[in-house]
C-alpha cells in the first residue's frame, strides 16, 4: 500500500466509516472479518492508503455491501441526496 502525501488529492473515496458505524462495528471487528490489523482499518478511513483490490472486496464481503458502496475513485453524493432525492427537485 502506498502512503499518500499530505498535499495529493485521494486516491479514492470511502464510506467505510458511515458503514462501520450503521453496523455498530469497530476497526478492530471489521478488521478481523476482513483479515488485517485494525491500523489497516484506520488508514484506509483516513484515506492514507489505497487498499489492494483482494482487501477492498474483503471488506465489502464482510460488510455484506457492493465494492462500489464502500470505496469510489470519484467522490460519493452526499447521503441527504441520495436519501431524499434532491437533485432536480423544484419546490
Amino acid at each position: 500500500m502506498k502512503k499518500q502525501v499530505a498535499d495529493e488529492q485521494p486516491q479514492f473515496y470511502t464510506r467505510l466509516p458511515v458503514l462501520r458505524a450503521e453496523r455498530g462495528i469497530s476497526r478492530k471487528e471489521l478488521a478481523e472479518l476482513a483479515g488485517v490489523h485494525y491500523q489497516t482499518i484506520g488508514y484506509l478511513e483516513r484515506g492514507e492508503y489505497s487498499p489492494s483490490l483482494v482487501l477492498a472486496l474483503r471488506i465489502a464481503a464482510a460488510l455484506a455491501v457492493p465494492l462500489d458502496a464502500v470505496f469510489s475513485l470519484t467522490p460519493f453524493s452526499s447521503m441527504a441526496d441520495q436519501l431524499y432525492n434532491t437533485e432536480g427537485e423544484h419546490r
